[in-house]
């Protein structure tokens, strides 16, 4: 007989049944359906007993039930051919009273079969009721034969039981009485079908997930049982350990990774973090989690990062983030000049940048270090990673650490929401360009020497260790042997910054370059929205002549004011006259008239002590770097000339 369901109603149109009730005879099969129809949900229900009740099963299965419902023997065998729930119908003493209510006249003996949970305690209702009774415990429907057989051999004349005892009781030629289960029974074994099937719908859902979740993860990922065997094993793992998955699910670990620890962290019942392990030509990171059941382990999970991917990986991220804004613009060949010194600069920069090694910058302000710099990354193998450059001299110290840093949510009142990533990290894959690298105080250069060390940064108010991959371009215009002598420099964090050491030297050393620099200050002004001609050769001659203390920045400048204050599209030479005539006055501290102050040398000392310690917020110790002296020198200067001393109270 086939299943009874109705596909058009709409209630259950669309739906899948997820149980099915398989009757072993007609009347349970009508009861069934009554219970189903006033459950109102949707119910497979087909009638089978025994060997045709498993295979109604089996197409209730294949059809999608998650659970089977069904009594006696066939619900016996169901659940010993299908890996699916089996909900039996249970016989309740009503039922068994029902029958035996029938049978009050009859004054034979009476054998009950049944399971022991069925059957227990029959006798005793005999006695109660005035009838011969004898409970006979059955296991099975071979046992069923044997018992019914031995119980008809021995004097008893009706059989109540399920389906197969009756049957059986017909063939050995002794009444039989079959126990039908009432309509509330069969209604409860549907209900608890039910549960049983959402939980496995669930189950299977979270399963899934998880799957897609443990193959999509570009971590490996293994577990082992309590026996060491393997029960996961995600494709990441088998591209780790060169491995299918389908030949190491249920082999022993130790024979498909030799090297993991996971049979011991299993017996230990102890995780562990952060552990490396090679693994051919491969660095993995390694997770390795016991899993308990009340203190008791039972399984354990190894998680493995490819090391080389992770940064891969990681790079990508932080360059698609914030590569804005963080890109050398210039290269070598944009530095200008043809001197010997700027070409000796050039050629040395070049092989520097062939190398990973810390460079050491020195130079003049206005010198072009900066550029320099840029032109080693772009030449370097981190040309393609991001170019970070900080002044060390433009922040104050407690936001210079974070900003080089980085800090965690809460480390500081105004912390961003979440931190922020420090410029170090940034710089991963990259270069960092440390300006003014004379500069820093003695506490952050401590903190500067452990991450060129351990190429490795700690957030301000965090605890994890970020590592980084970071090549450091220092610069600076003071004269290291003079901050180290006097104690202003770390030299444990010099010598590790001055690996590769080269000088850019002040353009009053290579004065034939700057023509070409005037020229090119000239030709890339166009967004002044002025044009001129190209100047004199003696005009640029003059030019030539004049020291140029701001260097190439000072040179740049005058262009833009010769540019400016030009009459039509020349600059003459009474031009370039006066504007020399200005910068020579200024040098010398005469007025615009070409009048002498008559200052003492003291008062001008005196007034640049003060105007040094204004700009350094009175930071006597910056203040002291700047002006080339120590600190003791400082305070006697500063004790002796009034105008500092009032001005640095």
């Amino acid at each position: 007989m086939g299943p009874d369901r109705n596909p058009g109603d709409p209630t259950t149109a669309g739906k899948r049944a997820r149980v099915a009730v398989i009757a072993p005879y007609a009347d349970l099969m009508l009861e069934a359906r009554a219970a189903v129809e006033e459950l109102g949900i949707d119910v497979i229900v087909e009638e089978g007993d025994l060997a045709e009740g498993v295979r109604a099963a089996r197409r209730a299965v294949d059809a999608g039930a998650e659970a089977i419902v069904s009594r006696g023997g066939t619900a016996l065998q169901i659940s010993r051919a299908l890996s699916v729930p089996v909900v039996e119908i249970q016989v309740s003493p009503y039922d068994i009273l029902r029958c035996l209510y029938q049978l009050r006249e009859y004054r034979g003996q009476i054998g009950i079969t049944g399971f022991r949970n069925v059957v227990y305690g029959c006798e005793s209702l005999g006695n109660l009721l005035g009838m011969k009774i004898r409970q006979i415990v059955v296991e099975s429907g071979e046992d069923a034969l044997e018992k019914v057989t031995e119980a008809a051999r021995c004097g008893i004349g009706m059989i109540i039981g399920d389906a197969v005892s009756v049957r059986l009781a017909s063939k050995l030629g002794i009444g039989g009485m079959l126990v039908a289960s009432g309509k509330e029974a069969i209604a409860k074994a549907i209900e608890e079908a039910e549960k049983i099937a959402e939980v496995r719908v669930r189950e299977r859902e979270r399963s899934e997930i998880l799957r897609v979740v443990v193959d999509s993860s570009h971590d490996g990922i293994v577990a082992i049982d309590r026996d060491e065997r393997i029960t996961l094993f995600n494709p990441a793992a088998g591209k780790i350990f060169g491995v299918k998955a389908e030949d190491a699910l249920g082999a022993p670990v130790g024979a498909i990774i030799p090297t993991t620890e996971l049979p011991r962290v299993l017996k230990e019942g102890r995780s562990e973090y952060g552990a490396l392990q090679r693994v051919k030509d491969k660095v993995i990171v390694t997770q390795r989690l016991a899993v308990k059941v009340k203190e008791s382990p039972i399984a354990a999970i190894a998680n493995f990062q490819d090391v080389t991917d992770l940064q891969r990986l990681e790079g990508i991220v932080r360059q698609k983030m914030h590569s804005k804004g963080f890109v050398a613009r210039t290269t070598l060949d944009d530095v200008i000049g043809k001197s010997p010194p700027v070409l000796h600069l050039k050629a040395r920069a070049a092989r520097f940048a062939a190398v990973d090694a810390s460079v050491l910058i020195s130079g003049e302000s206005g010198t072009g270090k900066e550029m320099l710099a840029q032109g080693i990354h772009n030449l370097s193998r981190r040309a393609k990673g991001p170019f970070v450059a900080v002044n060390c001299a433009a922040l104050p110290e407690s936001l210079l650490e974070s900003e080089l840093f980085g800090y965690e949510e809460g480390a500081f009142t105004g912390a961003k929401k979440g931190g922020k990533p420090g410029l170090f990290e940034l710089a991963h894959g990259g270069t960092i360009f440390l300006d003014e690298i004379g500069e820093m105080p003695l506490k952050l250069q401590a903190e500067l020497l452990r991450v060129v060390q351990e190429k490795e940064v700690r957030r301000v108010g965090g605890d994890r260790i970020i590592p980084i991959d970071v090549r450091i371009v220092a610069a600076t215009n003071h004269h290291f042997h003079t901050l180290l002598k006097h104690e202003m420099f770390r030299k444990d964090l010099y010598y590790r910054l001055a690996v590769l050491k080269m000088r850019v030297p002040p353009l009053r050393e290579r004065k034939g370059d700057v023509p070409m620099l005037a020229e090119y200050f000239l030709s890339k002004s166009g967004h002044m929205n002025r044009r001129v001609r190209p100047m004199e050769t003696e005009h640029l001659r003059l030019l030539e002549r004049y020291d140029w203390p701001g260097n190439v920045r000072e040179l740049e400048h005058v262009m833009q004011q010769l540019l400016i204050l030009a009459d039509g599209d020349t600059i003459g030479r009474e031009s370039v006259e006066d504007m020399l005539l200005e910068l020579q006055s200024e040098r010398r501290g005469e007025g615009r008239d070409g009048s002498d102050r008559g200052e003492r040398l003291e008062d001008i000392e005196a007034d640049a002590i003060a105007a040094v310690l204004a700009e350094e917020n009175q930071n006597k110790t910056r203040a002291a770097l700047r002006l080339g002296i120590n600190r003791s020198t400082l305070r006697r200067k500063m004790r002796g000339g009034a105008k500092c001393t009032d001005t640095a109270q």
